[in-house]
Parts: structure tokens; sequence; C-alpha cells
């Protein structure tokens, strides 16, 4: 049986994701949420509902946000050497699962998914940049500029408390 090479079936993965993001922007106009995973990020600003305010969270939301700022503190001591460079594809293997899931198990408004998308588009194309080339900090920033503007945008009580340890 033939078995394609993992990085092959990854970057097709990712590439068909971040397309599948961005080319069905009518998808999410209409209403329908059958295609999740085909919002455009662009779509929508990513903003809160009003000002002071953020968006509820649900347990496969913030399960995955943990995930990704796990992996994503990983990588950034992996990128100051603190970790074997080996390390990286598991890493971008995390971070992409955990999008994954939280694709699959999205309970949100319609407007907070947009705002999450606009999120998770960032984790898919950090993922694939650490699977592709080394982990720098221009590798790291937009992944860590998303983590920073998840607690702004939804109300996650485990964020804060997670930061602390």
């Amino acid at each position: 049986m033939y078995r394609p090479r993992t990085n092959a079936r990854l970057t097709l993965l990712g590439a068909t994701i971040v397309a599948l993001l961005m080319a069905v922007p009518a998808m999410a106009q209409s209403g329908s949420h059958a295609g999740h995973s085909a919002h455009s990020p662009a779509a929508r600003p990513t903003t809160g509902p009003t000002t002071g305010q953020r968006w509820a969270t649900d347990a496969p939301l913030r399960d995955g946000m943990a995930r990704i700022r796990q992996a994503v503190g990983a990588l950034d001591h992996l990128q100051h050497g603190h970790a074997p460079p080996a390390l990286a594809p598991t890493l971008a293997g995390q971070i992409q699962s955990a999008v994954n899931d939280m694709i699959a198990s999205c309970k949100l408004a319609p407007d907070a998914d947009a705002a999450l998308h606009g999120l998770l588009v960032k984790f898919i194309a950090g993922a694939e940049a650490v699977r592709t080339g080394p982990v720098t900090p221009d590798t790291l920033k937009p992944m860590q500029a998303a983590l920073a503007q998840y607690p702004v945008l939804f109300d996650d009580p485990t964020w804060n408390a997670a930061s602390a340890h």
C-alpha cells in the first residue's frame, strides 16, 4: 500500500484548511453553519461583542486554547535553545490537532465563531510555518499575538489561572 510522506500529508491538510477558510465566504454570509471550517476570517473583524464584554466559552474552546498556549510556549523554549529542535513537528501537530478539535466541536454564536476563526487561521499558518522551517521569533509572533487576543475576545475563567502556574 502506498503511504505518502507525513510532511506531504500535513502540508496538504494545512493548505486545504487555509483554502477552505478563505474560499467560501458565501457560506458564512448565508447563515449556514454546516460548512464550519469554511468561515472566512477576512469576512468579519476580530472584535469583541461590545466594548468591555467578551464572548462566553465552552469546554472544547477552553481546552483547545490551553493546548495551543502550551505548545506555543514550548516552541518559544525551543526557539531559545531550551528544547531540542526535533520537537518542533510534534508541537506543530499539537497545535493543528487542537485547532481541528475546536473546529469539530464548535458551539459558538456566529459572531463569536467568526472571531475565533480569525484566531485559528493564525494558528494553522503558524503550525505550517513550524513544520516547514526553523522556529524563529517571526514564526511565533502571529501565534503569540492570537493568544494575547483570545482573553480580550473571550471570557475564559481558566485563562488567567493557567498563566499563574
